[in-house]
C-alpha cells in the first residue's frame, strides 16, 4: 500500500510540475510576442493604420493624403522613399499620387529624433476594368465574377484592382506577422499571379493573433489555409458561389508551430487534434466581439470546420461588415 501511495504521489508531482511548466512556457511566449504596433497611427484619407508595417492597396494615379496620428504636435516627421529621397512638412501632412505603373512602392514615415518610424508597402493595382480580358488578367487565369452586385448589395461589386505578385515582391510584408504570399489563390499557374485583398482583413487578423498571444498561446502569425481565391478556383471545388474569399476580405485560418507541419496544433492540450481545438480558436475570436469591443469597425463572419480526410479543422473569419456565425 505504502509503495502504491508514493507511487500515487510520485504521479502527482510529475503533473503538477507539468501544468506548472506548461503555464511558465506560456506566459514567457506570450511576454515574447510582439503586436507590431507602431508608436504612433499614420491616417491615410479616411483610414488609419496603426502598425509598424502596413500594406496599402490603391488605384493607379489614386491621391493619397498621408498625416500622423500623434498626441504631441510639436513632434516633426520626416517621409522618405525607397529611393532615400526625403520630403519634409511644417503641418506634418503629405500628398502623394500613386504612379501609373502597377507594382509596389515603399514609403517610410519617421518621427524626427527617435526611431520610431512606419513602413507603408503601397501596392498600385491593376484596375479590374482595364486589366481583366476574356477572364484573365496577363495571362493568369481569373474567372467570371457577377457584372451586377448580388442583390444590390455593395459588398458585391466588382473588386477595385487586382495586386501583382511576382517572384520578387511575394514575401513583402503587409501587416507586421503576415506576407502577401500567403493571400496567393490555391490554383496552379506561373508568376505574376493576381490576388484581391482588403486591408481591413489584415488588421483583423493581427488583432486575432494578438488576443490568442494574450490568452498565453505563442504563434507569430497564421497558416491561412485559403486567402483570396479567384471566381474560376472557386468554382472548381465546388464552394459557394458568392464566397467572400473572392472579394479579398476572408480567411481560412489555423495554428500552426508546434510542429509546422501544415495542420492544426493541438490548441487545447489534450492530446488530439480535432474540432475541439477548433472550437477553442471560434471562442477566443468570438468573444472580441461584444457590445463594446473595440474591433467593432472589423465584424464580420466567423465559422468553425471540423475538417476532413483531406484537411484538418480551421476557422473562417471575415470582415463583411456585419455578424454572422456558424459551425460546421
Amino acid at each position: 500500500m505504502r509503495r502504491a501511495a508514493l507511487g500515487l504521489c510520485y504521479i502527482f508531482r510529475v503533473m503538477l510540475l507539468t501544468s506548472v511548466s506548461i503555464l511558465l512556457f506560456a506566459q514567457h511566449a506570450a511576454a515574447y510576442f510582439s503586436a507590431g504596433k507602431a508608436r504612433f497611427a499614420v491616417k491615410i484619407n479616411e483610414q488609419v493604420f496603426p502598425y509598424q508595417v502596413n500594406g496599402v492597396f490603391v488605384l493607379p494615379g489614386e491621391q493619397l493624403t498621408l498625416k500622423p496620428l500623434d498626441i504631441n504636435p510639436q513632434n516633426s516627421y520626416v517621409l522618405q522613399n525607397v529611393s532615400g529621397a526625403e520630403k519634409r512638412s511644417l503641418t506634418n501632412e503629405w500628398q502623394w499620387k500613386a504612379p501609373q505603373k502597377p507594382g509596389l512602392y515603399t514609403l517610410a514615415l519617421t518621427r524626427l529624433g527617435s526611431m520610431d518610424s512606419v513602413t507603408l508597402n503601397i501596392f498600385v493595382m491593376v484596375p479590374f476594368q482595364q486589366g481583366v480580358k476574356k477572364q484573365h488578367i496577363n495571362g493568369y487565369r481569373i474567372g467570371a465574377y457577377p457584372r451586377r452586385p448580388v442583390r444590390a448589395v455593395h459588398m458585391y461589386s466588382l473588386p477595385r484592382g487586382f495586386i501583382e505578385v511576382t517572384e520578387e515582391n511575394q514575401e513583402t510584408f503587409i501587416a507586421p506577422h503576415f506576407q502577401l504570399k500567403q493571400f496567393v489563390c490555391k490554383q496552379t499557374g506561373s508568376y505574376p499571379k493576381y490576388i484581391v485583398l482588403k486591408e481591413q482583413l489584415l488588421w483583423k487578423l493581427e488583432a486575432i493573433l494578438e488576443k490568442i498571444n494574450a490568452k498565453g498561446y505563442r504563434y507569430n502569425t497564421f497558416h491561412i489555409m485559403s486567402g483570396y481565391r479567384t471566381p474560376s478556383y472557386n468554382k472548381s471545388i465546388g464552394n459557394v458561389k458568392h464566397s467572400r474569399h473572392l472579394w479579398g476580405d476572408a480567411a481560412d485560418i489555423f495554428v500552426d508551430a508546434y510542429p509546422q507541419d501544415g495542420k492544426m496544433d493541438d490548441l487545447n492540450r489534450d492530446g488530439k487534434i480535432n474540432r475541439r481545438d477548433a472550437a477553442l480558436l471560434y471562442k477566443i475570436i468570438d468573444g472580441m466581439y461584444g457590445p463594446s469591443s473595440a474591433h467593432q469597425h472589423l465584424v464580420g463572419g466567423l465559422g468553425q470546420y471540423s475538417g476532413t480526410a483531406a484537411y484538418g479543422p480551421f476557422v473562417h473569419v471575415d470582415v463583411r461588415g456585419h455578424r454572422v456565425r456558424w459551425k460546421k
